[in-house]
């Protein structure tokens, strides 16, 4: 269980969905007798299942893809920006350096995809990053015999989501002159912590109370 203070939380699952689609690279774990851990592209259905529908593809070389058998859960971990935040930068002290930063983290029971529905999958995937790419002539434009060779070096899978839970520790517990210093000294940081800057000023609120 990901521990979510209540400043943090979002329940809106419409934004939790947005977050997982910009931030799509995903890390997945499951736990058996042993952990596995793979790091994928998963492609969100949101209008399947009361929370959304995730749906990705492991090497068929990689172990972990044994452990979808659509009973053991598997959790996705969405990540999104986030930046180390400097204590000199609050007006209230003393202060402890803290790190703000943006998850959501999925969970369900995966089950394996057959060859169509795999096929379709990497249609969808490659519509998704790359529209036209794999039109004909194009440079990943493949022979059928070719693409069923290829595809079956691959497993598909998909899961409904179960549980969907969203932790965006952006500050939102500070003042707001302490949120105002976050923000001055992320923009002196510049670099990545720009990212986090952007889904701050997005998500900015008054101050949580208590």
């Amino acid at each position: 269980m990901l521990y979510t203070p209540s400043a943090f939380q979002e329940p809106d699952v419409r934004a939790l969905h947005a977050f997982m689609k910009q931030h799509s690279f995903s890390t997945v774990i499951s736990h058996d007798a042993e952990s596995h851990v793979s790091h994928v592209p998963l492609l969100l259905v949101p209008e399947r299942g009361a929370k959304g529908t995730l749906r990705g593809h492991l090497a068929r070389a990689n172990p972990h893809w044994r452990d979808f058998n659509g009973e053991r859960p598997l959790l996705c971990i969405f990540h999104g920006p986030h930046a180390y935040i400097s204590p000199s930068w609050y007006q209230a002290r003393p202060a402890v350096p803290t790190w703000n930063y943006a998850v959501v983290h999925a969970v369900g029971r995966p089950r394996l995809l057959d060859t169509p529905a795999l096929s379709a999958l990497i249609d969808a995937t490659l519509a998704e990053y790359e529209p036209g790419l794999d039109a004909p002539g194009g440079p990943t434009h493949l022979p059928e015999h070719t693409r069923a060779q290829l595809l079956e070096h691959i497993v598909g899978f998909e899961l409904e989501i179960d549980e969907l839970v969203g932790k965006f520790k952006l500050g939102q517990n500070r003042s707001a002159e302490d949120q105002a210093g976050v923000r001055e000294g992320l923009l002196r940081q510049g670099g990545d912590a720009q990212a986090l800057l952007d889904l701050m000023a997005a998500r900015a609120r008054p101050p949580h109370k208590p």
